[in-house]
C-alpha cells in the first residue's frame, strides 16, 4: 500500500485468511449496503423499498503451481481482504467461495468471487 495521499489506484493485494494470492487486473467489491428501489404508483412516487445485498469481492488471480484450486473452491467461513492502492482495505467476513472455478490456460487466470455475511471498508 502507498503512503502517498495522491495515489488512487494501482497495486492491490488479495488475501484469503492471510494467504496472499497473485491478484490480476481489476477487482470489484460491494459492502452489502441496502439497495434502494423507488416505489411508483399511478399517482406518482410513493417512496422506496430497501433490500439487502450480498457483500462480495471479485476479480481474477494468476494460477501458480502451489495453488490447490479444489481446496479454494471449498472455502467457507473465511476472511477475505482486498488492500487497495489508496490505503483502504476491504474486509469480507464469514465468506464463502461463490465463483465457478473455471481457469484459463492462456494467461493462467482464474476468476474468483467470494461472498460473505458482512463487509467493511477500513481506512
Amino acid at each position: 500500500m502507498s503512503n502517498n495521499p495522491n495515489r488512487r489506484a494501482g497495486r492491490i493485494y488479495f488475501k484469503v485468511d492471510g494467504t496472499q494470492y497473485d491478484a490480476k487486473g481489476s477487482f470489484s467489491y460491494n459492502l452489502g449496503a441496502d439497495k434502494r428501489d423507488g416505489i411508483v404508483g399511478a399517482d406518482g412516487v410513493h417512496g422506496y423499498k430497501a433490500m439487502p445485498q450480498v457483500p462480495f469481492i471479485e476479480g481474477a488471480v494468476t494460477d501458480r503451481p502451489d495453488m490447490d484450486l479444489k481446496s479454494v473452491l471449498e472455502l467457507d467461513g473465511v476472511t477475505v481482504t482486498l488492500e487497495l492502492a489508496n490505503s483502504k482495505t476491504i474486509v469480507l467476513r464469514n465468506a464463502w467461495w461463490a465463483g465457478e472455478g473455471t481457469g484459463s490456460s492462456e494467461e493462467a487466470e482464474i476468476p474468483v468471487r467470494f461472498e460473505g455475511i458482512s463487509a467493511e471498508e477500513m481506512k
